[in-house]
């Protein structure tokens, strides 16, 4: 009998048709797992770093073929929400778009016009002479943030920092932990996320399997730990295990390589570490999502398309910031073509992330604001603005409090990171205006050897270029992304005690690392008046300073742009 050919070329064409159905279908579900960067700003020439921020062209292109997260950063809080309603307008699924920040700190930390709180470290000082209210200041913490997030439009905010900074030359960490020991950083950070789900945003527990004993910044180089598994789990994996059970939705990973559990793969890209570890013995069935991959610790040595199919068949669910968008779903999708990847993986991730959608809805208002005044005034609470102001005294160290009169012929010398790109410092911060109020002219250092009167001899301040003045001292130090450890090459501790010497020192106040103060402390004159503040904020340096100096509380009130400094 002769065989008969049923293969048309009309059926050929609707299998084939069928076929690129299902693998734009796949594309698509690929798309949803990435999280791209845009600026808050809506217009491209205003993009702050437009080498990682993609065009508004890009950001409606990828959004319109299944993009399904946009990491934000830039702006103000009323730019924010009016951004937030266009990248929904753009993607194909709107009401399933993930939009985050980084704001561990309050939207103000990324956004103007926000809540900019203080550091999560204060938190941590407050726990250590008073748990209990360190807890109730870190659940309104984390409302604060979640709050304020929601009515910019975001569903998504990236925290709350879960490393236990237990090396105090961690330089990109430092005071973003929640402390140096693994039961104040899980019972505080548990208190965060209590805060967080109480506003309906999503949160994210991060840097997995911890990030705080590192002395490298992976955004510049990739960190090596000796660590084994039980090290982890007696002080690391502590505050991860603690959050996971109350409930966080997501867990970052982070980008260094632990050499007792993987000696070939960073974290991020580990099946051992994100798998074996998280996924089956912590039993952690909710949202992965990578560090940004465009990290140099990844970004040396991994390609576009080779980090996120790594990332993704080691466990994770969510691709942050991939160098070519387009590049890790080509990747990925061959991956799953070749039989690398099962597709299964693939749905489950889909599925984790609809949970996680349909768990913490936030939509925004109907109405958008179209007054910047208005906005900003109902975005913050009253209660908002308090909080900072609590955190601040409640985390301030001060010694020989109300012992400063001012000198008419004082000098205010401030060590910032740098006026370039300096949104703690301007000319109507606190740091600047109280002290000139009493007196001192002010002078700013930023960085070794950019200003002739600093060098590195064992006197390193030209103390004839300023007349032999009195000096206060205030220096802003913390870890920062990109800085690396160049802080510890200044010589402000020989300074300390050139002016010690000199008799020359009226007082000194160190913003942000205890890690800094705690080393100035060593060679200080207890007679000295000193103040130290976790925070750098313009409230925190009005409370630092108002604590030093005689102000009469009852008749001067400070007011500084961006706040009304608050009084007792």
């Amino acid at each position: 009998m002769k065989e008969i050919n049923v293969w048309t070329p009309n059926l050929k064409m609707m299998v084939e048709k069928l076929d690129q159905r299902s693998n734009d279908l796949i594309r698509r579900k690929i798309a949803q797992l990435l999280v791209v960067r845009a600026s808050g700003h809506e217009a491209d020439s205003e993009r702050e770093y437009p080498e990682w921020e993609l065009s508004n062209f890009e950001l409606q292109r990828l959004l319109a073929k299944g993009v399904g997260g946009v990491i934000l950063v830039g702006g103000n809080a009323f730019e924010l929400q009016h951004r937030c309603r266009s990248l929904q307008q753009w993607s194909s699924s709107p009401k399933e778009l993930l939009l985050c920040a980084d704001v561990e700190e309050g939207i103000g930390q990324r956004f103007s016009g926000g809540t900019w709180l203080l550091p999560q470290m204060a938190l941590a000082r407050i726990f250590s002479k008073d748990p209990k209210k360190a807890l109730l200041l870190a659940e309104r913490y984390g409302k604060c943030i979640g709050s304020q997030a929601r009515k910019c439009g975001l569903n998504w905010v990236l925290a709350p920092v879960c490393d236990v900074n237990n090396n105090p030359s961690n330089p990109v960490i430092n005071v973003r932990s929640l402390g140096e020991h693994p039961t104040t950083v899980a019972t505080l950070a548990c208190a965060v996320q209590r805060g967080l789900a109480a506003e309906k945003v999503l949160s994210c527990a991060k840097h997995f399997p911890g990030h705080g004993d590192t002395e490298l910044d992976s955004h510049l180089d990739l960190p090596v730990l000796n660590h084994e598994l039980e090290r982890l789990k007696s002080c690391e994996l502590i505050p991860f295990i603690e959050i996971m059970k109350a409930g966080v939705d997501a867990v970052m990973t982070g980008h260094l390589v632990l050499k007792k559990l993987d000696e070939k793969y960073p974290s991020t890209l580990s099946k051992v570490v994100l798998k074996n570890l998280l996924r089956d013995q912590l039993k952690f069935d909710r949202l992965i999502v990578t560090d940004a991959l465009i990290m140099q610790a990844i970004s040396n040595s991994y390609g576009s398309s080779e980090a996120a199919v790594l990332a993704f068949e080691a466990g994770a669910d969510l691709i942050l910031m991939p160098e070519n968008a387009e590049e890790a779903i080509d990747a990925i999708f061959q991956a799953l073509q070749s039989g690398r990847l099962p597709i299964e993986r693939l749905e489950h991730s889909i599925r984790r992330r609809k949970e996680a959608l349909r768990k913490r809805k936030v939509n925004l208002p109907e109405k958008i604001s179209t007054s910047y005044a208005v906005y900003t005034e109902t975005l913050q609470s009253e209660d908002d603005r308090a909080l900072v102001h609590e955190i601040a005294k409640a985390s301030l160290e001060a010694r020989h409090r109300n012992s400063l009169d001012g000198k008419a012929d004082g000098l205010n010398l401030i060590r910032v990171d740098s006026l370039m790109s300096s949104n703690i410092l301007d000319k109507y911060s606190p740091a600047i205006l109280l002290p000139e109020r009493f007196g001192y002219k002010t002078f700013i250092s930023h960085r070794l050897g950019i200003l002739p009167w600093l060098d590195e001899s064992d006197s390193p301040l030209d103390l004839q270029r300023f007349g032999k003045k009195p000096f206060l001292l205030q220096l802003f130090f913390r870890g920062n992304p990109f800085a690396g450890n160049n802080y510890l090459y200044e010589p402000w501790k020989l300074i300390i005690k050139q002016l010690q010497d000199s008799g020359l020192l009226d007082a000194l106040i160190v913003y942000g690392s205890p890690y800094i103060w705690e080393d100035f402390l060593s060679i200080l004159d207890p007679s000295i008046p000193t103040a130290y503040s976790p925070g750098q904020v313009p409230e925190a340096q009005y409370i630092a300073l108002r604590t030093l100096f005689k102000v009469d509380k009852h008749k001067e009130q400070f007011s500084f742009r961006g706040f009304d400094a608050f009084t007792d």
